[in-house]
């Protein structure tokens, strides 16, 4: 039986390209390396290798970066403590942005961005440029390895030209001196600096008991057993920019109970009639005291269920507050409202450091 053409038995005695039949084997081989490596191209030199006036100019260039990011940096320093933080101005075509983040940011960004700049452009235009191949190893590498690689170190360093390029050294010197400080500045943003603002707030003798909800001072008639009253400063208004500051200090809660419930012999002394005034804020992490019971005379914070008993100087009977709420001294004026006899006796809110 004759076999037709483009049949299986043809096939089989044709080679596939790029390879070649073995006659002893029967055995297909591939016909030379279809990846093979091609090498690297042949090195040419740069402008700055063979003329020493362009070499001088790319050194201008990078010293002109470096001293730009120290400008930068002084400019960040500046800006931090001439801008006010409330300034608002137009930029173009962003908005209306806070004239002190803006300020930070471009400085910030240039000062990066020039030393990173810098360090490329010396790389690129006056560092060697010879590309060194070496085959893959294992991890550990041999002793001769170790000493290769610090001869090739060495001769990277004075490649470099480091010690012979001085206006490169000196400014990318200064740049990295003087961008750190910009993190050292940001440390002055974890808050302001405390003084003795933590020990004080707005409270002063004669100072009358005003009511956060109708804004009228409060008489002692106002103030009802099993009630919670939240007072505030005389003189604080709501619209006023510092209201929030002095506020979050000065924030008061009064209740009034019976005498003879109140167990702390300061607190009685301290209060008028039954009536008796303490911080509204809670000695854990500073949340406003909302919740009042009346039948045990007890607070609880809402954030973090820290209670306190009014009855017994605002002791902390359950939760992670640290110490007691403080109270405030209070009596009544001749024009029968009630006043402050001063301030807190001791910082409301959180503890900290320099509390004692």
């Amino acid at each position: 039986m004759s076999s037709q053409p483009g049949s299986n038995e043809d096939m089989s005695e044709e080679n596939l390209p790029g390879e070649r039949s073995d006659a002893h084997h029967g055995a297909v081989q591939p016909v030379g390396d279809p990846f093979a490596d091609p090498g690297l191209p042949p090195h040419e030199p740069r402008r700055q290798d063979i003329d020493e006036r362009t070499a001088r100019r790319s050194e201008r260039v990078v010293a002109f970066l470096f001293t730009l990011s120290m400008l930068a940096t002084v400019g960040f320093i500046a800006s931090y403590v001439t801008l006010p933080i409330h300034k608002i101005v137009y930029i173009f075509p962003i908005g209306h942005v806070s004239a002190l983040n803006f300020a930070l940011g471009l400085t910030l960004g240039v000062a990066l961005f020039c030393i990173g700049a810098g360090a490329v452009h010396w790389a690129r235009t006056l560092m060697s440029d010879h590309e060194v191949p070496q085959e893959r190893h294992p991890i550990e590498a041999s002793p001769e390895v170790r000493q290769q690689v610090m001869a090739d170190f060495a001769q990277g360093a004075k490649e470099s030209q480091l010690g012979r390029r001085k206006l490169i050294r000196n400014t990318m010197f200064g740049a990295l001196a003087l961008v750190p400080l910009s993190g050292v500045v940001l440390l002055r943003d974890l808050g302001p600096l405390p003084e003795t603002k933590l020990r004080h707030t707005a409270w002063k003798k004669g100072m009358l008991l005003i009511n956060q909800n109708t804004n009228q001072p409060l008489r002692p008639e106002d103030v009802a057993i099993g009630s919670l009253t939240f007072a505030k400063p005389e003189g604080l208004s709501d619209d006023d920019p510092e209201f929030q500051d002095v506020i979050a200090k000065a924030a008061l809660m009064i209740v009034r109970l019976k005498p003879e419930d109140i167990k702390d012999k300061r607190e009685l002394d301290w209060g008028h009639e039954g009536i008796v005034a303490f911080s509204k804020i809670c000695t854990h992490v500073g949340c406003p005291i909302s919740l009042y019971e009346q039948q045990t005379h007890h607070v609880l914070c809402p954030c973090h269920q820290s209670t306190f008993d009014l009855s017994d100087g605002g002791r902390v009977i359950f939760g992670p507050a640290g110490h007691a709420l403080p109270q405030l001294r209070i009596s009544v004026n001749d024009k029968g409202y009630l006043e402050a006899l001063g301030d807190f006796a001791e910082p409301v809110g959180p503890s900290f450091w320099e509390r004692g």
